[in-house]
């Protein structure tokens, strides 16, 4: 696929605030900058704002107060039309009377462009996306995956320099997501634009993203590198919704540790002296394949007292085969000062993780 001709935009939000009424704002004086070029993935549970920012910088919604740049030029107010942003819709939005070439020339045609050259035009975006033989095939007659590539192809053929894409695997099946996620970096990576996409899968946003950005109650709690993210949640709503981190209360405060750098040991082992640790139960005990999870309480708290309470060790499937740990046994938890990182309060009060 060649380069994209037009230039690739940043995108740049000042204090972006969006109201539907009065009292809390469905998004909250946000200030982010997502580099040109760049893979920007906004991830977050429900209602916590990630959508409504990518639809007030797509031009769909209106901006209560704040702005929006496309590379230092001001689309705060301009028609979707003017932005130079193209939206990829969750449901893909096809027109499902019209043959894939026809959805895909349409923005053109309505744009006034004579038939031969907008046909022109789609064909040769459909066969960049590997779709050039089902041009004459309507939505119905494709597959998920096909649909999406239309889809794809439509955004991208009025040249935008920034693409938006509003929750597009998520009709997916499993299998064909894991796929389609390669084909849209290699796509982004391929034609050089800054894409924009709203997702609530963690795995889909540390997959894709350059930049990740978690929201939470219409506010950023985090944006960094995934791998930043992951290893060095900034508080204890990221430590909790990105997964795979333990949340412990330790005398010099609030601590994470993820569930692959915690150690088990039976309740009576002697232990150095400086590790951290903790008395437990063992709860759960769930084989993975080339891991095994295990669930565990603080002794002394009852099993439902406080989801704060419980926490995750992964182990190897060898090291858990050569020492298993039953549910019911009682084991010290354990972990070196170097293992954990302090966690501040969150930006907001912690929201349900309904979508995590």
């Amino acid at each position: 696929m060649p380069a994209q001709t037009t230039a690739p935009a940043a995108i740049e939000l000042s204090a972006l605030t969006k109201r539907y009424a009065p009292g809390k704002p469905a998004v909250d004086a946000i200030d982010l900058r997502i580099a040109s070029g760049s893979y920007c993935c906004l991830l977050g549970p429900s209602g916590c704002g990630k959508s409504t920012t990518l639809r007030m910088i797509a031009g769909h919604e209106s901006v209560s107060s704040g702005s929006i740049l496309l590379d230092d030029r001001d689309i705060t107010d301009l028609p979707a039309a003017a932005r130079g942003t193209a939206m990829m819709f969750q449901s893909f939005a096809l027109f499902p009377h019209l043959s894939a070439l026809d959805n895909v020339a349409f923005s053109l045609k309505m744009q006034g462009l004579g038939r031969a050259e907008r046909q022109a035009r789609a064909r040769d975006l459909l066969g960049r996306v590997a779709m050039g033989h089902l041009a004459e095939r309507k939505p119905a007659q494709l597959s998920g995956g096909q649909q999406q590539r239309v889809a794809l192809a439509r955004a991208l053929i009025t040249r935008p320099r920034v693409l938006l894409l509003d929750e597009p695997l998520s009709a997916l099946d499993p299998f064909l997501r894991s796929q389609m996620r390669a084909e849209l970096r290699r796509w982004q990576q391929e034609l050089g634009l800054t894409f924009i996409h709203v997702t609530h899968s963690q795995q889909e946003a540390m997959a894709l993203a350059d930049t990740m950005v978690v929201m939470n109650h219409g506010v950023i709690e985090q944006a960094g590198a995934p791998h930043e993210v992951y290893n060095r949640p900034a508080n204890e709503f990221v430590a909790r919704f990105m997964g795979g981190h333990n949340v412990i209360d330790t005398p010099a405060g609030l601590v994470g540790v993820r569930a692959d750098h915690l150690q088990l040991a039976p309740a009576e082992a002697d232990l150095p002296r400086d590790a951290q640790r903790m008395q437990a139960v063992v709860t759960d005990v769930e084989y993975q394949g080339s891991h095994v999870l295990l669930g565990l309480q603080q002794q002394g708290l009852a099993l439902s007292a406080n989801d704060a309470a419980a926490y995750s060790v992964m182990l190897s499937e060898a090291a858990f085969a050569a020492r298993p740990y039953p549910v019911g046994q009682a084991v010290q938890l354990h972990w070196s000062a170097g293992q954990a990182h302090p966690l501040r309060p969150p930006a907001r009060a912690a929201t349900a993780l309904h979508d995590a």
